[in-house]
């Protein structure tokens, strides 16, 4: 269904009028500027990987003294390992909203970044008694055992 020309120019109104009250946040809603952010921290830790690349190559190259050209080639692998890092932790996508699960009851739900679940492995599940009451039930078989 389209949008009539008086609705799409009040839809422009509110738009500029959110802009011009709170530009951050007219940009966060529109995404651009952070997966522009991510694009930037991507190439820069690219680039630091290169430069940590061209120490290690420097140190192997250059006849230095063994303590200098371990100590160059350890600075170039951490700078590597940085700028790795910083390439992979952008590469995320921080525009999209974790998953939230609703366990069918009122209040919080469990967001879903964790590990999935195998096919044929359900997750575990937990009883419904609180915490001690689950450990003293622990206790009480274990010494009916003889652990």
């Amino acid at each position: 269904m389209e949008l009539s020309e008086e609705e799409l120019r009040l839809l422009e109104q509110m738009e500029r009028a959110l802009v011009e009250e709170d530009p951050k946040l007219a940009s966060t809603l529109r995404g651009t500027s952070i997966v522009r952010t991510a694009r930037r921290r991507m190439i820069a830790g690219g680039a630091i990987v290169v430069v940590g690349i061209g120490l290690l190559i420097v140190a192997v190259l250059l006849e230095l003294s063994s303590v200098l050209q371990t100590v160059v080639g350890v600075v170039g692998f951490v700078v590597m390992l940085g700028g790795a890092i910083l390439a992979l932790t952008s590469a995320r996508t921080p525009h999209q909203a974790p998953k939230v699960r609703s366990s069918g009851r009122t209040g919080f739900g469990v967001v879903d970044g964790g590990r999935p679940h195998r096919p044929g492995r359900p997750g575990r599940q937990r009883s419904g008694a609180p915490f001690m009451e689950r450990m003293e039930e622990r206790w009480r078989r274990r010494r009916e055992r003889g652990f």
